[in-house]
Parts: structure tokens; sequence; C-alpha cells
């Protein structure tokens, strides 16, 4: 009987569903993020810019990262790179095309831990209608209790290089810049 006991525990231990915690939501606070990009022109000097209007999913799972995700949509309408008659050039056909392609948008498919800190965020990237696979390298900078709003937090900068040509933007190639790296930085609070 006690052989027939332990058997029994012993297989419904392997075959019990363990308890997995769920992702939790974050909101981005945006007044303290930034989605800029950086172009090289000309070999003379690096041009940046922004994107003022954005929206982003973040569900989080400390526990165990790879069940984590971000899901963003960006108003590429909203580009401004500080000087007006290149912003109107790069929103045009030759470029952006915002008339028809007036969003962007970034769907994570895996998240991998690579160290204490950091993450490798590899999604579909999709701008001008075109989707391409794209890493970004995340460095986490500070999680836990935020000082000020007394919830959990997280803060931090992802990056990642795209070739403009891979979506259908090769006009001036190669004197400006083919490469262009795109920065985010954010503190984003646990949803209530």
């Amino acid at each position: 009987m006690i052989k027939f006991r332990t058997a029994a525990t012993v297989a419904a231990l392997l075959f019990a569903t363990p308890l997995v915690a769920e992702p939790v939501a974050y909101e981005f606070d945006k007044s303290h993020a930034n989605l800029a990009f950086s172009y090289d022109h000309l070999g003379y000097s690096t041009t940046d810019g922004r994107f003022g209007d954005w929206d982003g999913d973040l569900q989080i799972d400390l526990d165990t990262p790879a069940n984590s995700s971000i899901n963003m949509t960006v108003d590429v309408t909203s580009l401004d790179t500080f000087w007006a008659e290149r912003d109107k050039h790069l929103k045009s056909a030759d470029f952006f095309g915002v008339a028809a392609h007036p969003t962007a948008t970034f769907t994570s498919t895996s998240v991998e831990k690579t160290g204490d800190n950091t993450l490798a965020v590899t999604g579909d990237l999709t701008i001008k209608g075109i989707t391409k696979p794209t890493t970004f390298e995340v460095t986490v900078n500070a999680q836990g209790e935020h000082p000020m709003e007394k919830t959990p937090a997280v803060g931090l900068d992802a990056t990642t290089v795209v070739k403009r040509t891979d979506y259908g933007m090769d006009m001036f190639v190669p004197y400006v810049g083919d490469e262009v790296t795109i920065s985010f930085s954010a503190e984003a609070l646990q949803a209530k």
C-alpha cells in the first residue's frame, strides 16, 4: 500500500500543472519617454529626429522575461527633425509616404534575457506597409517601486539599427546613410 501511495504521489507531482504568474500590464509615462532616430548625413553630421505621438502595450513578467511582450503603434505624421522643410520631405512619398502609411508598428515575437539587466526583444517592424524582423537591444535601467508614484515601475533604454532601403526608402543612398538607429527610452508604471 505504501508503494502505491508513493507512486501515486510521484505521478501527481509529475503531471500537476504548475502555477504560472501572468504578465502584468505597464503603462508608459510619456512625459518621461522618447522615441527617436538618427542617421548619417554625407559623413559630415548626424541628423536626429523623433516621433512625438505613439502608443504602446507593455506586458512584463519579472520572473520569466520570455513571457513579456510589447506592441507599439507610431503616428509617423508626428515625425519631427526640428527643420520643417526636411520634415515635409521625409513625410512625402520619397520616404515615409504618410498619406498612404500614417502609422508604423512593432509587435514583439520573443523576449530573451541576455544579461543581468539586458534583453533582446525581437519582433516585426512595419514601416510603409513593409514588415521585417528586428531585434531591439534593451537595457533595464531600474525596476522597483517608483519613488514618487509609490507603484511598481520599470525604466528602459532600447536601440536597434535598420536599413531604410529595406522599407522602400532609398533616396540619396549612399550619400545619406542607409542605416538608421532607432532609440527608445521610457519609464513605465504598473497599470492600476
